[in-house]
């Protein structure tokens, strides 16, 4: 009996032993995970860039006094030549003439015209339309840059002309006309005009 109580004695201290060997020693470290070499043209590319238009397209419900500011902090133009012209256009028939202004003046000279150019073809809709009242400070933003766009020059003298603007409807619509000959209704309405003004 005692040789059996002595071997249980032994047993649990033989267990014991083996419990405490194996907390003392550190785990065995795991291997290193394998690296995965990276393969030529599988590197991650950025979401391409938006172009100007698409981009004008998707914000010109926006273009108005109320939204424009907002709407384009949180969707600015893409960087570049056009993005500028095509957030002047915006900011234009929302308009915010200086803030288009500003963005005009931040390309080259050689750009700025280029840029007017495509902010007029923006809005030649709405002064075609009928509303050169409207239109007519975008008009005379496009002939600050673009000083020899005829068309501008009507609009912005049309404009002028409604507003009660004579020294300025005057210079923009002589201009007009010392610029396009063809004999139709924008010229002599701009004849028309100029007669009035001169009060004739």
């Amino acid at each position: 009996m005692r040789a059996l109580y002595a071997l249980g004695l032994l047993y649990i201290a033989l267990c014991g032993g083996l419990i405490w060997m194996g907390r003392a020693q550190p785990a065995p470290a795991l291997p290193p995970a394998p690296v995965r070499p990276v393969q030529p043209g599988t590197a991650p590319h950025p979401a391409p860039q938006i172009s100007g238009p698409e981009w004008f397209q998707r914000m010109k419900p926006f273009c108005n006094p109320v939204e424009v500011e907002t709407r384009v902090r949180f969707e600015p133009p893409p960087t570049g030549y056009e993005g500028v012209a095509y957030g002047a256009g915006c900011f234009a028939l929302a308009g915010k003439i200086t803030h288009a202004r500003e963005l005009l003046m931040t390309l080259e000279a050689s750009q700025r015209r280029m840029a007017a150019d495509l902010v007029f073809e923006l809005a030649h809709p709405v002064a075609d339309a009928g509303d050169d009242t409207s239109a007519g400070p975008i008009m005379g933003l496009v002939v600050e840059f673009s000083p020899e766009n005829f068309m501008a020059l009507y609009h912005a003298g049309a404009s002028e002309f409604a507003l009660g603007q004579p020294a300025l409807s005057r210079r923009h619509l002589s201009r007009f006309l010392e610029l396009y000959q063809q004999a139709d209704g924008w010229r002599s309405n701009a004849e028309s005009m100029l007669a009035r003004l001169a009060g004739r």
